[in-house]
């Protein structure tokens, strides 16, 4: 089954606008996503999805894939659903542009989840380091049943008042989906939830839509800030 890689990619970011375009140690970040989405062999074709100028020419200065925003979207899902319309693939991975430090076991890991017949969509979670780091609600949380399917996914720390850091999940905000059923995610109404929360894994659960979230030791370095961004040109000086 071919299978893609779309990085939706923007510039009006509220925490740090214009984050995507910012340099760790000389290179923009949404390059870096994209080189390291290239360097992990995993996809037959990667692109970055964007309605802004400047990043579609930086990916094209690349020799890269680009794919063309021509409406306005409310998450980066239903950004890169309008691009899996006009692109032939048969599973789509959802990389999240300030995310450039990909690894490899982990995408591979969600990729293989799709060996299961009833896994239309897959996402990746961890563990955390610290009660801060559960306390941060930039750090989503989410609750698994028995089979390992999202039950919910908030910012605020759940399940409630747990003093064992073991008990919480973290949500590392890589989405697998089956092509159809990416589409058919674009064509739900943004729910209540989804909104107060600010994250769309909450539309497919509200809908009744499974999520198989698949577990890994990788925490990866989500850049939200501009304090993330010099503890990612740390991290990148330490390990490229």
């Amino acid at each position: 089954m071919k299978t893609i890689a779309l990085i939706p990619a923007r510039l009006e970011s509220e925490r740090f606008p214009n984050k995507l375009l910012k340099k760790i140690n000389g290179i923009p970040i949404i390059l870096k996503t994209y080189r390291s989405a290239l360097k992990t062999n995993l996809f037959d074709e990667v692109y970055v999805v964007s309605g802004n100028d400047e990043i579609i020419d930086t990916i094209k200065a690349e020799g890269g894939l680009v794919f063309k925003s021509l409406k306005k979207h409310d998450s980066g899902t239903d950004r890169i659903a309008e691009a899996a319309v006009n692109i032939d693939h048969g599973i789509v991975v959802n990389l999240q542009g300030d995310e450039p430090f990909i690894n490899k076991e982990a995408i591979s890991s969600l990729i293989n989840s799709f060996n299961d017949p009833t896994v239309k969509i897959a996402s990746l979670m961890t563990k955390f380091n610290s009660l801060d780091e559960i306390k941060n609600p930039n750090n989503v949380k989410v609750i698994v049943d028995k089979e390992s399917n999202a039950i919910y996914f908030s910012r605020l720390p759940i399940p409630y008042n747990s003093k064992k850091i073991e008990i919480y999940n973290r949500h590392i905000g890589v989405y697998a989906f089956l092509k159809n059923a990416l589409i058919d995610f674009a064509s739900l109404e943004r729910s209540n939830l989804e909104v107060i929360e600010s994250l769309e894994g909450i539309r497919i659960i509200e809908n009744s839509k499974k999520i198989r979230m698949i577990s890994t030791s990788f925490h990866g370095i989500s850049i939200d800030t501009p304090e993330d961004l010099i503890k990612a040109e740390k991290f990148s000086s330490q390990n490229d």
